[in-house]
């Protein structure tokens, strides 16, 4: 029994010499360490990732991409073998750590090219979020022109400034994005999962008279203004768009809430009016609370 253990015992021991040499980002010595478990126990299922991953790491310094399609190859070697062989060896945590250094150097290679919407993920602010550098994120989707009008960067900002200044910091910026794509908007919220925006997504979801599908949370930030007017001042901040019916259900709720703090009765009648011809589900929701 006790050779049993040893043995046993002997490949973990091999193999944690190797992963140690990993995670201090030392070729050679990962190299060496894996020919010690190979020699050893050559059927080991560590050994083609060990392999994959020293190979990485004693690649020289890559230049910046020319050109989109030279990223989106690196983009998916990155992706589709060296994170998972990352994943595998050191788990889901220790393994996003070792890949940050790689994704930092993809998004500084990619910091000339432009902005595609073919080929989106290629952006270094995309690639600042998956590195974890929300600042350069943003940054870099300040260098887009018009990105507040185009879904993808928006989305990205969204997330960078979330990362950065919290929820109420980007109120205005998450109408724009419900307004803009709601289905964007819809992965972002799943995704931070913040417990105020999931509790007023389950009330929306449960209380809103829409088309029952993603399209209905353009009309959220309307809605949560009917829930929670206390927002009004931070949703306020949302910079005109494309004067969509959302946004304009959104705006005239801002209107009747300025109204009612100032008691204008004839003013609310005819804005309630208007309230009521764009939508009437919205409109039931805003007088179920008077």
């Amino acid at each position: 029994m006790q050779l049993d253990i040893f043995e046993h015992s002997r490949d973990t021991m091999l193999r944690n010499d190797a992963l140690q040499a990993l995670q201090q980002r030392n070729p050679a010595a990962v190299r060496a360490a894996a020919q010690r478990l190979a020699a050893e126990y050559p059927g080991d299922r560590s050994l083609p990732d060990l392999e994959r991953l020293a190979d990485v790491l004693e690649s020289a310094l890559p230049r910046a991409f020319d050109a989109p399609a030279a990223a989106a190859q690196a983009l998916q070697l990155l992706r589709d073998q060296i994170a998972p062989a990352s994943q595998r060896l050191l788990g889901n945590i220790e393994g996003s750590a070792w890949l940050k250094p790689l994704w930092q150097q993809m998004a500084r290679r990619a910091a000339t090219l432009d902005f595609r919407t073919d080929q989106p993920d290629c952006h270094a602010a995309s690639l600042w979020l998956l590195a974890g550098e929300p600042a350069s994120a943003a940054d870099a989707v300040e260098r887009i022109a018009s990105w507040r009008r185009i879904p993808v960067p928006l989305q990205w900002m969204c997330e960078a400034r979330w990362q950065l200044q919290g929820l109420d910091a980007i109120w205005g910026l998450l109408a724009e994005l419900a307004w803009l794509a709601p289905a964007r908007f819809d992965a972002l919220a799943q995704r931070r999962a913040d417990p105020l925006l999931q509790r007023l997504r389950r009330q929306f979801d449960q209380c809103f008279e829409g088309n029952g599908d993603t399209s209905d949370l353009a009309w959220f930030p309307a809605w949560v203004l009917i829930e929670k007017p206390a927002l009004a001042p931070l949703l306020g901040q949302a910079q005109p768009g494309l004067q969509n019916e959302p946004e304009r259900g959104m705006r005239l709720l801002l209107d009747l809430l300025h109204l009612e703090r100032l008691g204008r009765q004839r003013d609310l009648i005819e804005q309630r009016r208007r309230l009521r011809d764009l939508h009437q589900g919205l409109f039931a929701a805003y007088m179920a609370t008077r």
